[in-house]
């Protein structure tokens, strides 16, 4: 798409809706093709919102009860290869149980599009937030996600559908949403019309490599061990495309249904003379805004750094914003045992981005939240002023699990 309409502001309609429910919406509004479900807390709300629309007659497609995660992963995978728009979801040790469908989606190119609703891995049995079970795809070649609101998992469900399906992406995307403190929170939602939908989002089309008897071609191959590393660099070379195409469509997006969505990597709240900053994803940023308010008021320079994408890693784009403070926070609603430093997932991954500058801040990383444990203000600020104690001290590369039992 090389130029956008915009549409009036005024079709937009406001409703209550859980974050659940506002991926519904954009499935139907994406005019989705085929979508295959299986239960699993804190996910299965999304599959019955999807068909609640479909038995109320707004919405028509192709919805497949699956008998476990891994067939409903195989299901939009073949279904994708076929040309069709496809949408699934899961949670936890569901993510876990269709891993090998997952790998595959992703080394074949096929913009499935997904929702994660972040839940403890089991054992333990916890239906509560960990952001391990997505993190799980990040190395596979998934496109990742974290969204902090309703509003926002609507506008990005719509948007990557965008991204994933552009001719130079065509890898599957995962949208990320905090078990229980956003998938069944309410929020008011702006719901656009579906004539702006199609103003922004094209057909989907494979061209070339959909999979049809008049187009004899082959997905999945099985290669000798002489072409592996060939087919690794293309799919590496192509993650390298994803940013620009990630910025033309939030630009397009915002010129489509004429209102700010922000930056598609990072949001930065009071960031402009921080000289502490804490840094996180999902629901975390509510709370940590709060905390940062607070202390403001007694005259400590913090900002928050809220991590949206996170494959592509925004390696520059986290530079800038951290560049210029002297000390960070980490929070990490993950876990990453024998890590270096012993430290979580996006920690150590702040770390590496931000190794290479000649002046690097203070790195502080708290593992907090797991299970879905509820993060409070004065927990933050009690972060925050461990981190500003490790800058004074010159202390890096302290990791502390926070709200632990003794």
């Amino acid at each position: 798409m090389t130029q956008v309409e915009a549409a009036p502001k005024a079709i937009e309609r406001e409703e209550l809706l859980t974050g659940c429910e506002a991926v519904a919406q954009a499935v139907m509004l994406a005019d989705v093709d085929v979508i295959a479900a299986y239960p699993i807390r804190p996910y299965t709300e999304v599959m019955d919102a999807v068909s609640k629309l479909i038995a109320d007659g707004k919405f028509f497609a192709e919805y497949i009860i699956a008998e476990g995660e891994h067939s409903q992963f195989e299901i939009v995978k073949h279904a994708s290869s076929v040309g069709a728009r496809v949408f699934a979801g899961s949670s936890g040790t569901g993510w876990m149980y269709a891993m090998e469908a997952l790998a595959v989606t992703a080394s074949d190119r096929l913009p499935v599009v997904a929702m994660v609703g972040n839940r403890a891995l089991d054992d333990p049995g916890a239906f509560g937030v960990e952001h391990n079970d997505a993190l799980t795809v990040r190395d596979l070649g998934w496109l990742l996600v974290w969204v902090a609101t309703a509003q926002e998992a609507l506008d990005t469900a719509l948007i990557s559908y965008r991204v994933a399906e552009d001719q130079s992406v065509m890898f599957p995307l995962a949208i990320a949403l905090d078990g229980g403190f956003l998938t069944h929170s309410q929020h008011i939602v702006k719901i656009p019309s579906a004539a702006q939908v199609r103003r922004f989002l094209p057909p989907y089309a494979l061209g070339k490599r959909r999979l049809h008897p008049d187009n004899p071609i082959s997905i999945a191959p099985q290669v000798n061990e002489d072409w592996v590393m060939e087919i690794r660099k293309q799919n590496a070379e192509a993650t390298k495309k994803v940013p620009a195409v990630v910025d033309k469509a939030y630009k397009e997006f915002e010129e489509v249904f004429q209102r700010s969505v922000g930056d598609p990597w990072l949001e930065e709240y009071m960031m402009e003379d921080a000289e502490l900053a804490i840094v996180g994803m999902g629901t975390l940023a509510i709370t940590a805004k709060a905390a940062i308010k607070r202390m403001r008021k007694q005259g400590v320079k913090v900002g928050l750094v809220r991590q949206k994408w996170y494959r592509p890693y925004p390696t520059e784009r986290v530079r800038k914003a951290l560049s210029g403070v002297r000390a960070v926070a980490v929070v990490d609603r993950d876990f990453s045992y024998g890590s270096p430093f012993y430290g979580g997932v996006l920690y150590n991954e702040i770390r590496s981005a931000l190794y290479s500058l000649s002046s690097r801040p203070i790195i502080t990383n708290f593992i907090a939240g797991l299970g879905g444990r509820e993060i409070s203000i004065a927990e933050i600020m009690k972060m925050l002023e461990l981190t500003e104690k490790a800058k004074r001290e010159d202390n890096r590369d302290q990791v502390m699990w926070m709200g632990v039992r003794e």
